[in-house]
């Protein structure tokens, strides 16, 4: 009922529409019944979640300020998945890589132009995290990658003891 009053406050246009139709108005009395479903099947299609010890991610660009930008970005949106950042660093100097070519096709070999295109590095490092999280996060970062930004990642996985290899037995 406080739902009918709250309509009949409302603008003229709107209490005139519902007002109508207030017969067809009536509370809801159905119960809600929880699906059961047997825990039998459930528990044999558990999969477990990988473990990544490191997550490696490799940034390159051609604009440092849009690099650095990305890289502020990768680490925020882990802190807020609650990812460990362990370390972000970026390399010195850029990668150069020089082509010389002539001015004219045909002759005149001492007039030369020379064309340079420079790449820079940042690398970030993620460690302990699981798959989905993972999954998750790259994912986001990936979607948000600027242009002129390529994105490496390396993935370093925990795996358990294979079963031949048995530990030492203390004598």
């Amino acid at each position: 009922m406080n739902i009918v009053r709250g309509i009949l406050r409302t603008a003229p246009v709107v209490r005139n529409t519902f007002t109508a139709n207030l017969a067809a108005i009536r509370p809801i009395t159905s119960t809600i019944t929880p699906i059961q479903t047997p825990i039998d099947n459930v528990s044999s299609t558990i999969e477990l979640d990988k473990l990544y010890k490191r997550v490696e991610l490799e940034m390159r660009g051609i604009d440092p300020a849009v690099l650095l930008s990305y890289s502020w970005f990768c680490i925020a949106a882990a802190s807020h998945l609650g990812i460990e950042v362990s370390k972000s660093w970026a390399l010195r100097k850029s990668e150069k890589e020089r082509h010389t070519l002539l001015r004219c096709v045909h002759i005149y070999k001492k007039h030369r132009v020379q064309y340079e295109i420079r790449t820079y590095f940042r690398f970030v490092h993620l460690i302990r995290l699981t798959g989905s999280t993972c999954d998750t996060y790259l994912e986001y970062i990936e979607r948000n990658l600027p242009e002129g930004c390529a994105l490496k990642v390396t993935k370093i996985e925990c795996q358990p003891l294979p079963e031949h290899i048995t530990p030492p037995t203390q004598e």
